[in-house]
């Protein structure tokens, strides 16, 4: 089997998966785990296969035209280097991990059929988005994750938060997708053809008229498909879906599809050095402010998503100083992680009690209670942090180092000022990423607050896919760095001497100062008695997430106390602290710019309606009502009634005929 018929079974596997999920669903529920495990699993085993064969070696292409179209066709083509091989196969596994996960963790939940076949056609979408040649056919697959988003995220659509987050969710990124298909047009006319390879051959020889406004245009759709400043706000609202989906979605799909996207067709975005500095300024803002907002978050499922945001800055960061290579690896790294830090959060939910609207200051004695979680979680939290030899440490260390090659004038793909962005935001991105990583291991696992009832041990499959993505998120940096460049553009990708002992430097003192923090705050809570939790009964994690989201309270009882004062966040933050937790009120800000603007013309809109247009349609309704009662009320069927009025009538027209005869 060739290597292109290969490729196309990777995409085409879950998608058949999803559909035979749908169909089955209820007429043969005994499939639906199987058909949600099995097509993705195959498809993993594929995209390894089509990696191999790759090798990292020239580019594989293949293409077909669907139908003509006139001036530029639209091709079903592939385009498989390095970088796709490897990211299909870091969707793969993310995917086949969450679809094993959920089937322990949604075990009784009455729509998992359909969940299932959702989470398969996102995969479906997103192995298109990588392998797709063409940019109409990468369109489809990028607008098909935003509907699985929009259904996954409103997974528990019986209630309002699931419901608004689903709506932001869709809203939000279409919000950037509008100016993105504007962009995409504009490209293929400027090129004259949507084929990816063609477009980079264009902009090679100078072909584009328009770059800086085709770039910047494009960016706005990045910017919300992957979460970054200002459209980020629909990234923490999009926890109140399944957990696996948030692992979905933050690890390996829809978020890293914009950062794909640019690394895909980065020689368009550094023929505008305009453009540049604003991917550079983006991330900046994007990885410091959403450091800062995670630092003040008491929930543990949007400590991670603020997280991912500022993650996703990193890769943008890299992408604005000129080397994909450095994004996509720590795309790759963090994949891995950031899968983990989500799924074993899920195990944390069900063990504390707790969910994606409760607090870690109420989470109490999880070490013993959840060994697997514990470990793996400080494994990712650690990657995270950047600590070496984690895997985070090697692909972030990668990002600060091109910067640093740009600020020194090493390299000339970038504008010095965008190399100056992003490394200073890296390295206090470092330090504060560190802090929040070491807070969230405290409050979790060494918190004071209300201890919920032990209800045993987890499904074997949620807490094997733990140690599964374990191993990458400690041994993938290790060796990562020295293979990927022959993947990648042969750029070096080994840490810098300069920028490993800052990098390090500030996450050990970010570590250390949360640490003394929290030791603080916990002498002085220390005389503040803990709260009573009457028992809930028992039920699996789905279930505690969804009827704690319903009820915006802690699974698994009430708590009375307040919550644990020993949160450090607010120590470190102190003034900030209010308005970190709150997002820095950007949700508030577009209220007041958008939505109540927004609203305001559709009552005026609606008043116009009714009171206006309406009132001339009743009119024109109105008038031949009127004149055909009085009509109606003129026959009455009596003759001698119609005799007389004929015989008036005669009278009135002599009349008439004599005075106009006197007249003349």
């Amino acid at each position: 089997m060739t290597t292109t018929t290969l490729a196309a079974l990777v995409p085409l596997l879950p998608f058949l998966g999803a559909a035979a999920g749908l169909l089955l669903g209820r007429t043969a529920p005994g499939f639906v785990r199987p058909l949600a495990v099995l097509p993705t699993l195959t498809s993993l085993v594929l995209a390894a296969l089509v990696a191999v064969r790759q090798g990292g070696d020239r580019a594989v292409d293949a293409a077909t035209e669907l139908t003509p179209t006139g001036s530029v066709p639209i091709e079903l083509a592939l385009h498989i280097d390095g970088f796709a091989a490897l990211t299909a196969v870091l969707v793969g596994v993310v995917a086949t991990c969450v679809q094993i996960y959920s089937t322990g963790y949604l075990r009784d939940d009455p729509r998992y059929p359909s969940y299932a076949a959702l989470v398969s056609l996102f995969t479906s979408a997103m192995l298109l988005v990588v392998y797709s040649g063409d940019l109409i056919v990468l369109l489809v697959g990028w607008e098909v994750m935003g509907i699985c988003s929009y259904f996954l995220v409103g997974h528990y659509w019986e209630t309002p938060e699931a419901r608004a987050a689903s709506l932001k969710a869709f809203l939000v990124t279409k919000l950037g997708d509008v100016p993105f298909l504007i962009g995409l047009f504009a490209l293929a006319t400027d090129a004259g053809s949507f084929r990816i390879t063609r477009v980079l051959g264009a902009v090679a020889s100078g072909g584009l008229d328009h770059p800086t406004l085709i770039a910047l245009l494009l960016l706005a759709g990045v910017a919300g498909k992957s979460a970054q400043f200002p459209l980020h706000t629909w990234l923490p609202d999009a926890m109140a879906g399944p957990t696996p989906v948030s692992a979905l979605i933050h690890a390996a799909t829809m978020v890293a599809a914009g950062v794909y996207f640019i690394a895909r067709l980065l020689p368009l975005f550094e023929a505008s050095r305009a453009a540049m500095v604003v991917l550079a300024v983006m991330a900046a803002v994007t990885m410091v402010g959403s450091a800062l907002v995670a630092l003040a978050q008491d929930d543990i499922k949007r400590v991670l998503a603020y997280s991912t945001i500022g993650q996703l800055g990193y890769m943008s960061g890299a992408l604005a100083v000129g080397d994909r290579g450095a994004a996509v690896f720590h795309l790759l790294s963090h994949g891995a992680f950031k899968a983990l830090l989500f799924l074993a959060a899920g195990v944390i939910i069900h063990a504390a009690g707790t969910n994606s609207l409760a607090a870690m200051s109420r989470m109490r004695n999880l070490r013993d209670r959840v060994p697997d979680a514990y470990w793996t979680m400080t494994v990712a939290l650690l990657a995270l942090a950047a600590i070496p030899p984690f895997s985070g440490f090697f692909s972030k260390e990668a990002v600060l180092g091109v910067a640093e090659h740009v600020v020194t004038g090493d390299t000339e793909h970038a504008p010095a000022a965008a190399g100056w962005t992003v490394l200073l935001a890296g390295l206090l991105t470092a330090l504060l990423t560190a802090a929040y990583a070491t807070r969230l291991w405290l409050l979790a696992f060494r918190g004071r607050g209300a201890e919920a009832p032990d209800h045993g041990r987890q499904p074997l499959t949620m807490t094997a896919v733990l140690w599964v993505l374990a191993v990458p998120s400690l041994a993938l940096g290790g060796f990562a760095f020295r293979v990927l460049p022959d993947w990648f553009d042969g750029r070096d990708l080994s840490p810098t001497l300069t920028t490993s002992v800052l990098g390090t430097g500030v996450a050990l003192v970010g570590g250390i100062v949360t640490y003394a923090a929290w030791r603080h705050t916990t002498a002085l809570a220390a005389r503040v008695p803990l709260g009573a939790v009457a028992a809930h009964p028992e039920g699996d994690a789905a279930q505690v997430e969804a009827e704690a989201i319903a009820s915006h309270k802690p699974a698994y009882g009430t708590v009375a106390a307040a919550p644990d004062p020993s949160d450090p966040g607010r120590l470190l933050l102190g003034p900030l602290h209010r308005h970190a937790a709150l997002g820095f009120h950007l949700d508030a800000v577009y209220a007041a710019l958008f939505v109540r603007p927004v609203q305001a013309g559709a009552s005026l809109v609606r008043f116009l309606d009714r009171e206006v247009v309406e009132t001339y349609v009743r009119g024109a309704g109105a008038l031949p009502r009127w004149l055909g009662t009085a009509v109606r009320r003129a026959q009455t069927g009596n003759v001698q009634t119609y005799v007389s009025a004929l015989l008036a009538g005669a009278v009135v027209l002599a009349v008439a005929a004599v005075l106009v005869a006197t007249g003349a």
